[in-house]
């Protein structure tokens, strides 16, 4: 057996021997793990032992890096980063783990010596449903970045029961259902119920010696789950610590005693409700209540936990800022500024304008989002209801930053309207706030928070990126393989030399290879698409993707109506020659948004008809897998032959679903919009299928309120496929179906689906020509692959350290 050197080595006293680990020695510690932790032996233990078997050895040899880099970051007094997000997307762990030690193919072994299929184990594990969407991935890349450049760190969120929901069909609607990953234990984390903290909610003020003191009305506890995070090579590891809320009263034994069960048992049930759901429905009070103690519990818990560690160093509180980076992932975090001032004046005695002046050079601010709606407002009454003490500190804050600024423009303010804008408050009480692509920056500043901009200049780009680890390294083994080939080891960790392939693209052999290894991820989604979704597709159809979020402004509609035209044209004209297209979406709409779901209804059933038409056959299929999530990007994403990044222009902040199909050698269709605009400079114009308004351009033509008939009359092929769907020819059951979506199309079209769909239309017939070449299309791909480099989470994580952290590498 070949032996393997385990790289987990890291410097000075960090120090443990380096180990040289063998397929046996992995297998005995799976064996010792089988019998001793899990009570089992070999000839009757399921997949779920043994690939509990197998964390847990994994496990072991993270622990101790882990330790390392704690010592290492208390002995020298390093600066640490606190990232506080609602959501950390993190996934499966357990292959993640085992490429970033080095161990993926000493496991592979070590399972098939054990009579087990190493890949049916990585995929029995529940994807933990921590997250939504792009802003819960891109926490996770950069938790695992931070990592592998020796930034040292605490990631901080909520340990949700159950998550964001499990989506499921039922006759192409969306239905929510709990997500059930915690049903089993979860293996890689570390209960710390010495780390509890109390969290207050509601109640009333008192003045108290001549200040003022907050009664909670009531109360829960927050409670530690300590995962370690990783890096590359093992040379450095991270925490992220998760809360679980749990009762200050456990149980009330004299209601019990009386027969009212169900009432002895409410504390407990109340308190746990702030941690089962990520993002509640807030169409209701009740909704809105609960969401904002999520958002107040997760901070408070946080920034105690940073306190109390800060404070057993023995250092002054107005050093914070030297020590404590605090940053504060979009809007949900916003009340860390008013709770960070509330604990250093209420609880440390510190003077009110000193615990300003910490506060603000302690935290950052990344915004995620232009869309207002989706920046957090909360009635006056709801927060003042919740947060009393909070809702006075916020009105402070806000008569500091008028008096300060008297040049500041009245419509201008933290509390205006009956509303508490955490928008705002973010920015006032951040020394620095980030955008997360260049168009996205500059239109925060210029539009966002303008007024805000020209009185304290503040606002920088980070652009973001995803770790080429998880999102190529493990994803896509074939590529990944042929990289290494190619270039040799070490690219994963400096992403910028995979633009060594670039003078392969004009070698024949090179290409042929690099189309080998994307026909086999695609013959492998061929294979997972018929089992689980009931339709048989070509591996030699081109394989057309769109997984996000779905929202009107990421316009899966557009993409739909395109579908429908397409379908259209082939069945007016069968026997031309046709470019075969797989169309595959996937992504969730929020329970409580009616037009996004009404669009996944119209896409599976437009699947339905088109499935179904022997006139149509494999020229066109349309493939909608239900619950879209990590595992399954990781199964779409290298295998798609085009991304569809098509979102309005200038409503996208960056998107990062668009660098991980470029750094797996898919060309993007899409708008000058996000990071397209930075894939479009990297990868060139050639290389990529650009149209659309542009986010100048779309002001002025919403501003024409005929702009969507003008579009509509001036297109043909939009309305047949309007008039398609009108007529019930995809709802023939039920005709009337789509009147309304309709209807907004032709009349309340603020996302501007009919004014690009021509242009949209002709990007698409450019990439049936390109991908009929199949040569021009290879060259394109690699080409995707090879100027990727820039989209690295590694490059973003070390310009936060550099221009917004003040942190250096501990490496």
């Amino acid at each position: 057996m070949r032996r393997q050197r385990l790289t987990g080595s890291v410097p000075s006293r960090l120090e443990s021997d380096v180990t040289d680990l063998t397929a046996p020695q992995l297998k005995a510690d799976i064996l010792r793990h089988l019998t001793y932790t899990l009570g089992k032996d070999a000839p009757h233990a399921s997949r779920y032992d043994w690939r509990m078997a197998l964390s847990f050895a994994i496990r072991d040899r993270i622990v101790e890096p882990w330790f390392a880099s704690t010592r290492k970051t208390w002995e020298t007094g390093h600066k640490r980063v606190y990232y506080l997000s609602m959501e950390f997307l993190i996934g499966r762990l357990l292959e993640d783990a085992t490429i970033n030690l080095g161990l993926r193919d000493l496991a592979e072994a070590a399972m098939g010596d054990l009579g087990q299929d190493f890949r049916a184990i990585v995929e029995d594990e529940p994807d933990a449903a921590l997250g939504n969407g792009g802003l819960g991935r891109l926490a996770a890349c950069f938790m695992e970045s931070m990592a592998t450049v020796g930034c040292p760190a605490y990631g901080y969120g909520i340990r949700y029961e159950h998550g964001l929901f499990r989506q499921r069909f039922e006759q192409g609607r969306q239905v929510e259902a709990p997500e059930d990953w915690l049903t089993q234990r979860h293996p890689w984390e570390f209960e710390r119920p010495e780390a509890a903290y109390t969290i207050g909610f509601k109640g009333h003020l008192e003045t108290r010696a001549g200040r003022e003191v907050w009664v909670p009305g009531e109360t829960v506890l927050a409670e530690a789950y300590d995962t370690p995070v990783i890096g590359w090579q093992g040379k450095w590891a991270n925490t992220l610590r998760l809360w679980s809320a749990k009762s200050t009263t456990l149980f009330d034994l004299d209601r019990f005693n009386r027969g009212d069960y169900a009432a002895a048992a409410e504390p407990e049930a109340l308190a746990r409700t702030l941690s089962r759901v990520l993002y509640p429905d807030d169409t209701t009070y009740q909704g809105k209540e609960l969401r904002l103690k999520q958002e107040f519990f997760l901070t408070s818990a946080a920034l105690q936990d940073i306190l109390r560690r800060f404070t057993a160093g023995g250092h002054a509180l107005r050093d914070l800022p030297k020590h404590v980076a605090i940053q504060m992932n979009d809007t949900h975090p916003a009340i860390a500024g008013p709770e960070l001032i509330r604990l250093l004046v209420d609880d440390h005695g510190m003077e009110f304008s000193d615990a300003m002046e910490t506060a603000r050079a302690c935290l950052g601010y990344t915004n995620h989002t232009l869309l207002p709606e989706a920046l957090e407002r909360w009635a006056t009454y709801t927060f003042g209801n919740i947060l009393p003490r909070h809702m006075q500190i916020v009105e402070r804050i806000d008569g500091w930053h008028r008096e300060t600024y008297p040049s500041r423009p009245h419509w201008v303010g933290i509390v205006k309207h009956h509303e508490v804008r955490m928008g705002e408050l973010a920015v006032i009480m951040s020394h620095k706030v980030n955008g997360v692509s260049a168009l996205h920056s500059d239109l925060v500043k210029k539009n966002l928070f303008s007024e805000l901009e020209a009185l304290h200049p503040r606002i920088v780009n980070q652009t973001n990126g995803v770790t080429p680890r998880r999102w190529l390294k493990m994803c896509n083994r074939p590529l990944a393989g042929l990289i290494t080939e190619t270039l040799g080891d070490g690219w994963e960790s400096d992403l910028d030399r995979l633009r060594g392939l670039e003078p392969h693209v004009g070698d024949k052999g090179f290409l042929k290879a690099f189309g080998a290894a994307k026909r086999q991820n695609k013959v492998a989604l061929a294979g997972w698409i018929k089992d689980h979704c009931g339709v048989s597709v070509s591996a030699d159809a081109l394989f057309d993707v769109q997984v996000k979020r779905v929202h009107e402004y990421k316009r899966q509609l557009l993409n739909i109506l395109d579908t429908i035209a397409r379908y259209h044209d082939i069945r007016q004209n069968p026997g031309a020659t046709w470019v075969p297209r797989v169309k595959i979406f996937g992504g969730k709409a929020a329970p409580g948004y009616a037009v996004a779901k009404e669009i996944i209804h119209l896409i599976n059933d437009v699947a339905q008809v088109v499935n179904n038409d022997p006139v149509v056959g494999d020229r066109l299929k349309v493939v909608y897998p239900e619950n879209y999530n990590v595992s399954l990007a990781e199964r779409l994403i290298p295998a798609a032959d085009l991304s569809e990044q098509i979102s309005t222009a200038g409503k996208e902040a960056s998107g990062t679903g668009n660098m991980k199909f470029m750094m797996n050698g898919a060309p993007t269709i899409g708008t000058l919009d996000g990071a397209n605009v930075e894939i479009l400079q990297e990868v060139g114009a050639e290389n990529f299928f650009l149209f659309g308004l542009t986010a100048e351009e779309v002001g002025p033509r919403r501003a024409n309120p005929d702009h969507a008939r003008d579009a509509i009359l001036a297109s043909q092929s939009l309305q047949d496929v309007l008039q398609m769907i009108a007529e019930g020819r995809f709802s023939p059951e039920d005709p009337g179906r789509y009147h309304q979506l309709v209807h907004r199309v032709w009349h309340h079209d603020y996302f501007l689906v009919a004014s690009d769909f021509e242009a949209y239309r002709t990007a698409q017939a450019e990439v049936d020509r390109a991908y009929a070449d199949q040569a021009r299309w290879l060259k394109m791909a690699a080409l995707n692959t090879a100027r990727s480099g820039f989209f690295s989470s590694d490059r973003t994580i070390r310009g936060y350290m550099k221009d917004i952290w003040n942190v250096t590498s501990a490496l």
